[in-house]
């Protein structure tokens, strides 16, 4: 599986991965094909020593302490070292696992991406799950009923290919209406669904031949159409919906007084009575 993982990765590639992938074969790995990583570090896969002093770097763009040290990387099976850089992230909450640091091992060099950068890219790792659960959710790429691997996988690529358009819709309405909207206000589910709703009618309204000036456009004016219509959006018709807090759970006031018993002990006590 290592040696598969590894074939795909190219020089001066940059692998980011959680601490699953944290194992001294994909790290020294990815170093002798001549790219980069940025893992999470795994508590027992990867001996290390760390060189001087932890550094503290400052803060990243959520308000997060962030420290940098040196340290040298060992595969205990070759005995082949390599120095790294091991950058912790300390969280303003713990995780589910009560763990307030995160540790990130990479061998980016600093002049390329300082701690800061190599924290933030991290951070954006977190984005690919996201977007698998859109492919999930809003695309439907699992078949419901079970059908031919070929057609799951068929269908999974189609819901690739959609995502890949959603993203470009996406980015025009962040250049138009900015990041925050896209980020924190954009509802997937409301422009998934006028995507499903409005094409089949616009195939209808619209002859084929109008589509080929886009056919002809450069990427630059592509780009400036897109960003044109996307300011005619009304971004009120796809918001999201956030509910409000919840209500609080009320006490429970059965079996103070009065407690349950099960028949099976109502009847040995009448036995035993």
């Amino acid at each position: 599986m290592t040696e598969e993982i590894l074939s795909f990765v190219g020089a001066k590639d940059c692998v980011l991965a959680d601490r699953n992938f944290c194992t001294a074969r994909i790290l020294f790995g990815i170093a002798r094909g001549k790219a980069f990583f940025v893992i999470r570090q795994h508590k027992t896969n990867v001996a290390w020593k760390g060189q001087g002093k932890v550094r503290r770097v400052g803060k990243d763009d959520r308000g997060r302490w962030i420290d940098e040290q040196t340290v040298v990387l060992t595969d205990t099976k070759s005995g082949e070292t390599l120095t790294a850089r091991r950058i912790t992230i300390h969280l303003d909450k713990p995780t589910k696992d009560g763990e307030t640091q995160l540790h990130i091992l990479t061998n980016l060099p600093a002049e390329d991406a300082d701690a800061l950068k190599v924290a933030s890219l991290y951070a954006d790792r977190w984005t690919i799950e996201t977007a698998f659960q859109h492919l999930t959710e809003d695309l439907r790429c699992e078949i419901n009923t079970l059908g031919y691997p070929k057609a799951a996988l068929f269908g999974f690529c189609v819901a690739l290919l959609a995502s890949n358009v959603v993203s470009l819709v996406k980015a025009g309405l962040r250049a138009a209406h900015g990041k925050h909207f896209v980020e924190e206000e954009l509802s997937m589910y409301y422009l998934t669904l006028e995507a499903a709703q409005v094409s089949a009618g616009m195939r209808i309204a619209i002859e084929e031949k109008h589509w080929d000036i886009f056919r002809t456009m450069s990427v630059d004016e592509f780009a400036s159409t897109l960003v044109e219509l996307a300011e005619h959006l009304k971004t009120h018709k796809y918001t999201k919906h956030k509910r409000g807090p919840k209500n609080p759970q009320p006490k429970k006031i059965s079996g103070k007084k009065l407690k349950h018993l099960s028949t099976a002990k109502l009847l040995a006590q009448r036995r035993n009575a």
